[in-house]
């Protein structure tokens, strides 16, 4: 059996949404993590969610992105509010995968670039805890990755809702840690 390939997965960390949070400590631990998996030399990859101008993946039935139409071209693939921030860039050999949709699988070319890299375990980092974090730990669940979720790496907007996901929830389908706590298993 071949050795475990591993990566970081860096979600959604990008202006329109770590502004809207407000959580320093958050941005501080996926800061953390990056530069102890840069050190011991694991990919790391980002995931935005971001649209094309004029919303053509928003349907209008969809509950979540429906209304962006609305909003201009604030989630647009180009807009600042959907670049990562500046606290974690990306290096250039970093890959960074545009979603569609919650899940960072979902309307991305994600599971390409995995597979292509021959990872088998992800660690995943991202706000919201009961957004991008939940859907896409369900998806790789189901798609046979390995998981680890960095519980400091993750926030969401209702704390109580973060207890649950990361002490009941994804206990269920992965290991969960802490930034630190990971890094020293590197």
């Amino acid at each position: 059996m071949s050795e475990s390939r591993t990566a970081l997965l860096v979600m959604d960390f990008q202006n329109g949404i770590t502004e809207r949070l407000g959580n320093d400590s958050v941005v501080g631990a996926a800061g953390r993590a990056v530069e102890a998996t840069r050190a011991a030399d694991v990919p790391v990859m980002f995931v935005r969610v971001a649209f094309r101008p004029g919303y053509p993946e928003a349907a209008a039935a969809n509950s979540a992105f429906g209304a962006l139409a609305q909003t201009g071209d604030a989630f647009t693939q180009d807009s600042p509010a959907t670049q990562v921030i500046d606290a974690l860039a990306p290096r250039p050999d970093e890959p960074v995968v545009v979603k569609r949709r919650v899940s960072a699988f979902s309307g991305s070319d994600l599971d390409v670039l995995l597979r292509a890299a021959r990872v088998d375990s992800l660690v995943l980092a991202g706000i919201a805890t009961s957004g991008v974090v939940l859907s896409t730990l369900r998806q790789a669940a189901d798609l046979d990755y390995r998981l680890t979720v960095l519980a400091d790496a993750c926030a969401d907007q209702d704390p109580e809702v973060h207890r649950v996901l990361t002490e009941k929830v994804f206990p269920r389908q992965a290991q969960v840690t802490t930034a630190d706590e990971w890094a020293k298993s590197l």
